[in-house]
């Protein structure tokens, strides 16, 4: 095992709320943060999960043409639990062009767009409208490194729901190939209607709160949110001790029934960790609720770990949080390691019973020293996490 990045500060905004100790007392209360969409918003029934405080949330005049939902998420997560203090301390260690920036996001701004179409006129869109910095996918990252000053490598990843789990693959091999010394990697997705509409098209919006692994689970609640880490080579705190990804190459978006994709980024972030599946303690599972979806994904699951693993989805308390799913399960994880504890997932009473997969409901204090967290993208672009508690 090589090259094996600390992550010395992180931070997160959900449905929850914002900040870790928001995140730690709703996951140790089983308390979800998901809530009707307000009547006509979306026309038709659906639960969503919002982040409390974004409307009190303004960009520094500077920074006026990034301005979007997006964005305004992006900041107000840098600007809690002193992630942007920490952020900027690196810089001053190891040279602002030696940090890079490693973001995920699935729409990035679009619900910008989405305002634009409706104030469009005879000649067009508006003229304010600033699609390079607002929707365009990169804007969250060139936003993020303007407001730190990095000056390092600045990327974004946008494979659907796997897009800000990935981030950690490519910023650990950045810093092994010597391009950067440090890295802010996270993801940030806020609400859009967009979104919301395509999944529904897909029948796949559960019009009850999201039930992952329950007996009637038949969709999924959507959310927004947004997650930061700082990686550097030496520190306190969770290591990546592996990131592994694979690509089911099956269907456009359903995954493989058996979950073969899955599967093989699990076994070679093990193979990578140097670590035997026996001892993984807890594992944040991408249950999404969806029938096929939990089915496969246990498949996978139990073919490596069987099941005796603590496992559970947190989409249950967040939505599914898209491109920034991958970032905040990771976070949980992080949670799970500093404060020895396997988070619940709220879901029905009645599990599955063809589900296998020892699937925890209530947190529960626990000797977490590995945890896995696993993100399936929409269409197989699959990611696997390990992370450690340093010995």
């Amino acid at each position: 095992m090589v090259n094996v990045p600390t992550v010395t500060a992180y931070t997160l905004a959900t449905a929850l709320g914002t900040g870790r100790e928001c995140a730690r007392e709703a996951l140790w209360a089983g308390r979800s943060g998901l809530a009707p969409l307000a009547s006509g918003e979306a026309g038709f029934e659906a639960w969503y999960g919002h982040v409390p405080g974004l409307a009190d949330v303004a960009l520094p005049a500077a920074y006026a043409d990034f301005e979007c939902r997006n964005n305004r998420l992006a900041l107000q997560v840098l600007e809690t639990d002193g992630f942007a203090g920490r952020a900027r301390a690196a810089l001053g260690r190891y040279g602002a062009h030696r940090v890079g920036v490693f973001l995920g996001t699935s729409t990035s701004g679009i619900a910008q767009t989405e305002a634009a179409y409706a104030r469009r006129d005879g000649s067009g869109l508006p003229g304010d409208y600033r699609f390079h910095e607002t929707h365009e996918l990169g804007a969250l990252s060139r936003f993020v490194a303007a407001y730190l000053g990095v000056t390092g490598p600045v990327h974004t990843i946008s494979t659907a729901c796997s897009s800000s789990a990935k981030v950690f693959g490519a910023a650990q091999r950045y810093m092994a190939a010597g391009l950067c010394d440090a890295a802010i990697v996270g993801g940030v997705d806020s609400f859009c209607l967009t979104t919301l509409y395509g999944f529904n098209s897909l029948e796949l919006i559960s019009r009850q709160p999201c039930r992952p692994w329950g007996a009637n689970r038949d969709g999924i609640s959507i959310g927004e949110a947004g997650g930061f880490a700082l990686l550097e080579p030496h520190g306190t705190g969770p290591e990546l001790l592996a990131c592994a990804e694979s690509s089911d190459a099956y269907h456009i978006s359903a995954p493989h029934p058996d979950g073969a994709g899955a599967r093989v980024a699990m076994e070679q972030a093990l193979e990578r960790a140097s670590l035997p599946a026996r001892e993984v303690d807890y594992i944040n599972l991408h249950g999404t609720g969806t029938p096929a979806n939990d089915a496969a994904e246990d498949r996978a699951v139990t073919a490596v770990f069987g099941d005796a693993v603590g496992c559970s989805s947190t989409k249950g308390l967040t939505g599914h949080t898209l491109g920034a799913a991958g970032i905040v399960e990771a976070l949980f994880c992080c949670l799970a390691l500093d404060d020895g504890f396997i988070p619940g997932g709220v879901t029905e009473a009645e599990r599955d019973p063809a589900l296998r997969a020892h699937f925890v409901t209530r947190s529960r204090s626990a000797d977490v020293r590995r945890a896995v967290s696993l993100s399936l993208g929409f269409g197989g672009s699959n990611c696997c996490l390990v992370l450690g508690r340093p010995a």
